[in-house]
């Protein structure tokens, strides 16, 4: 592959169309296999280069959808995925698409760190050679972990196993691991709720750094995370996409009362 009923509110700036659009997603609709609609078509556009965080309440749907971007809930056996996720004008979900290639692209970091029982190294050249990456790969190490902020802390002990770092370190090699693969895309399902503050604090000002070469579609439940690392915000509610706008608006003057509600407290 080359790349070149509810209730939704699409709000896109004119800055963030065109050229400017890393995922155009069009009437998503996700499906468990016992009928139920964990994502109920749902349509937004994800600006290039920039931080969208998803929010909502436990079971909305969040996750759910974060994996629809990058085919991951193909490996839910059962699971229906309807509408489309345009990358590059291309339909990820088109019949000669390939999963693989997709996941190469848009690249995933999950919840809990989880490295390779294989050294630090290994963790990041063994991800590369499986996906054909096998030039200057001492190069390629070294840059993943300098992008990732982990590189000064481990360059004296990269043939140590993984498991050996801190749960902060782990994800941060995670997060190495995937720019590794060259992603246009990261996308992170609350890469920072198995943390202490401070390895938290180090993940966000991460994030921040890399969304200067990445386009960032980050979960969380943490709703002053959201407000801290994020240009625009989608909040979604049983599986709907409530109200999708600029961060700074949407937390400040909500259109949705739902939005409203939830921000405030008042349920969630």
């Amino acid at each position: 592959m080359e790349y070149g009923n509810s209730s939704v509110v699409t709000t896109v700036l004119p800055q963030f169309v065109s050229d400017h659009v890393a995922l155009e997603i069009k009437n998503l609709v996700v499906e468990y296999r016992d009928g139920v609609q964990a994502v109920k078509n749902i349509s937004f556009s994800v600006p290039r280069q920039a931080v969208t965080a998803i929010i909502g309440p436990s079971g909305c749907g969040k996750s759910t959808a974060l994996r629809a971007l990058n085919r991951m809930n193909e490996l839910m056996p059962g699971t229906r995925t309807t509408g489309e996720v345009l990358f590059h004008s291309k339909n990820i979900y088109d019949p000669n698409v390939d999963p693989v290639t997709v996941r190469r692209h848009i690249g995933m970091v999950f919840q809990k760190p989880n490295p390779f029982p294989k050294s630090i190294y290994e963790n990041i050249a063994w991800a590369a050679r499986i996906h054909g990456l096998t030039d200057n790969l001492d190069d390629l190490v070294e840059s993943s972990l300098r992008q990732a902020a982990l590189w000064d802390e481990v360059k004296d002990k990269l043939k140590k196993s993984a498991l050996s770092l801190s749960g902060g370190q782990q994800q941060r090699l995670c997060i190495a691991r995937s720019i590794a693969l060259k992603p246009e895309i990261i996308l992170m399902d609350e890469p920072t709720s198995a943390l202490d503050p401070i390895s938290t604090a180090s993940i966000e000002n991460l994030i921040h750094d890399l969304k200067q070469q990445y386009t960032i579609i980050i979960v969380t439940h943490n709703m002053q995370q959201a407000g801290r690392i994020s240009e625009m915000t989608a909040f979604m509610l049983s599986g709907d996409l409530v109200e999708y706008a600029p961060t700074n608006r949407l937390f400040v003057s909500p259109e949705d009362e739902r939005t409203e509600r939830y921000i405030t407290g008042r349920f969630g």
